[in-house]
């Protein structure tokens, strides 16, 4: 009994944590940059920038979004006490953060084979032409 609970909850936890929409992928591209080279929040911003992934990134929204991801134990952060200046954060990854990103990329590929069917649909019907934007 405890045995199916458990596995019961954890089931619905993963289901919780799978992405099913993609419209804030700032959390994503967050752990993908984490997981490349942990970093304080300042560096994301300019990272986040740089690479082009989200270049307008609100300091704001990304603080917020980098404590939410916390709160869920997707990221953990330290004090770094090294350098010049004040004590920063240092933000890295966790195993369940890793799992999370898992998720976002499966979603993204079913989304991605979903697209591509409705394209070949698509094409079938009204041939390959294309719709000027």
């Amino acid at each position: 009994m405890f045995d199916e609970q458990s596995k019961k909850m954890e089931q619905e936890h993963h289901l919780q944590a799978t992405p099913r929409r993609l419209r804030r992928p700032l959390q994503p591209w967050i752990l993908l940059l984490l997981l490349k080279k942990p970093a304080h929040g300042y560096d994301l911003i300019e990272r986040l920038a740089q690479g082009e992934y989200m270049p307008d990134t609100d300091p704001g929204l990304l603080y917020r979004t980098l404590r939410q991801m916390e709160e869920e134990d997707y990221l953990h952060s330290s004090w770094d006490t090294q350098g010049q200046g004040p004590a920063r954060r240092l933000y890295e990854v966790t195993p369940e953060g890793i799992e999370y990103l898992r998720a976002w990329a499966a979603n993204i590929r079913l989304i991605q084979r979903h697209l591509a069917r409705f394209l070949k649909e698509y094409e079938a019907v009204l041939g390959t032409e294309r719709v000027s934007s």
